[in-house]
């Protein structure tokens, strides 16, 4: 049975899911849920999904969600097929994987869901931008970026020499702040630039860039 993803084509989350499939050859179906209608506030939804957020996966019956969670599912399950050590193995490598994953989680995904927020999902809902937050977010962000350049001047992805998950979870919401929005956060930073235009250039994830 073809491992199912629910969720909406656009969704930052989804695609990321989606990626990772392709990194390991799983096929997938994408199962359409109509946000902009509310139907993961439904509660045939919230059944599978309580928080009513997309996506969540249903593997020939087992029922998964939160994206790093399905991610990371999907790198170890088919670990032996498609790119290679998403999550590494050796226990010292993985220990490296995970503090690579909260560094993503603690200093980059906070202020660039923050930023999507205030410049794409308040327009959605006819609110207007928090200038202050927004000003906040940015600068905050690149702070967090001038460390990123110092760590990536010494290795060529976040948890060494192989790409993996950590590296992999930034594509959603940085190419919304980099490239939709176009804030011009790497320039400066020539190795977290050497980095981006990598992990971006990916056949997997120029394929659900658009949409999963």
């Amino acid at each position: 049975m073809v491992l199912k993803i629910h969720g909406h084509a656009v969704a930052p989350l989804v695609r990321l899911v989606a990626e990772v499939c392709r990194e390991k050859e799983v096929p997938y179906e994408l199962v359409n849920v109509e946000v902009y209608k509310g139907e993961h506030k439904t509660p045939a939804f919230r059944e599978f999904q309580p928080f009513g957020q997309v996506p969540y996966i249903d593997d020939d019956g087992f029922i998964l969600y939160e994206s790093r969670a399905i991610c990371r599912y999907i790198a170890k399950k088919y670990a032996s097929q498609g790119t290679p050590d998403l999550v590494p193995r050796d226990p010292k490598a993985e220990a490296i994987f995970e503090q690579a994953v909260s560094i993503e989680t603690s200093n980059f995904y906070p202020f660039a869901l923050g930023i999507t927020t205030e410049k794409i999902i308040k327009k959605h809902r006819g609110l207007e931008p928090n200038e202050a937050r927004l000003s906040d977010l940015v600068n905050n962000l690149k702070a967090k970026l001038d460390i990123y350049d110092v760590i990536l001047g010494k290795q060529e992805y976040l948890a060494g020499g192989s790409i993996t998950l950590a590296d992999l979870f930034h594509l959603p919401y940085g190419t919304i702040v980099f490239e939709e929005l176009g804030y011009d956060l790497l320039e400066d930073r020539p190795n977290v630039a050497r980095w981006w235009k990598d992990i971006t250039a990916r056949p997997s994830w120029l394929a659900v860039k658009a949409k999963a």
